[in-house]
């Protein structure tokens, strides 16, 4: 019986080449996304943080969704003792004894929180921006009838190494009145806007357009037009713990419409 002829195993030949790429294709963008254009600069004072979040940033992110649910404790407020006729002296001119003068605006939506930001000068990016819990038209008509006082805690951790301002999260009082929280975050594009907005002026108060304030006509509609009060403010600092930003008058002669004191206890 004649055996069966098998034909020989020819080797597999390895897959072609992908092809070239083609001149006309075009490569996926990896590089990051920028905000809107903005000449403001950064800070002389202020350090590069780099790419990574911050610690500070981290923590408020992870207490931003709770902190509204908070339950409501009424500890009695402890301002820090600076008074205006011993260790806060004027100078001429309007300026504090040992103060800083820096730039800080009030800005936000009538029916909506205002917004507090804080610059070494109106060219600057901000190094402090607070979402306050009083509405922007509250806030305005208060220092209308005079002076208001804003004071800030939070509660001192031995544990961490934070500097104060960077601090995520504060219980607000209101002329001595518990009003809810104030909160520490990174500015926003919007916030940018304003200030881009804003660059030129070095103390004020007015309404910015709608096409300027970032928010579009629809907030503008919903809560009211954006409202905003430059001035300059003098920051005194107490100790690691304790520092306080006045809002000084024009003429310097009046003492400040308002008062700002940070306060870790």
């Amino acid at each position: 019986m004649p055996t069966p002829k098998h034909k020989p195993l020819t080797p597999k030949r390895p897959p072609p080449p992908p092809p070239p790429p083609s001149s006309n294709a075009v490569a996926p963008d990896n590089s990051p996304t920028t905000r809107a254009h903005t000449s403001l600069q950064q800070s002389p004072h202020k350090k590069s943080g780099g790419g990574n979040p911050s610690k500070s940033t981290k923590l408020f992110r992870r207490m931003k969704s709770v902190f509204r649910s908070f339950p409501v404790i009424s500890p009695p407020c402890k301002m820090p003792a600076v008074s205006m006729h011993t260790g806060g002296r004027m100078h001429e001119g309007g300026h504090i004894h040992g103060g800083k003068q820096m730039t800080g605006t009030l800005f936000g939506h009538r029916k909506s929180r205002v917004n507090l930001a804080i610059q070494e000068n109106s060219r600057c990016l901000p190094l402090l921006v607070l979402e306050l819990s009083i509405q922007t038209g509250k806030l305005l008509q208060d220092m209308g009838l005079g002076l208001v006082r804003i004071a800030l805690e939070c509660e001192k951790n031995p544990s961490e190494k934070i500097k104060l301002i960077d601090e995520p999260i504060w219980t607000m009082y209101c002329n001595g009145r518990k009003v809810g929280y104030a909160v520490k975050r990174d500015p926003t594009d919007d916030d940018l806007k304003v200030m881009q907005v804003l660059h030129a002026v070095s103390m004020g108060a007015g309404v910015l357009p709608a096409g300027e304030s970032g928010g579009g006509e629809a907030a503008a509609v919903g809560e009211g037009e954006l409202t905003y009060m430059r001035a300059h403010f003098e920051k005194v600092v107490g100790s690691k713990d304790s520092e306080t930003y006045y809002m000084m008058n024009p003429d310097g002669n009046s003492g400040p419409e308002l008062s700002i004191f940070f306060v870790r206890v």
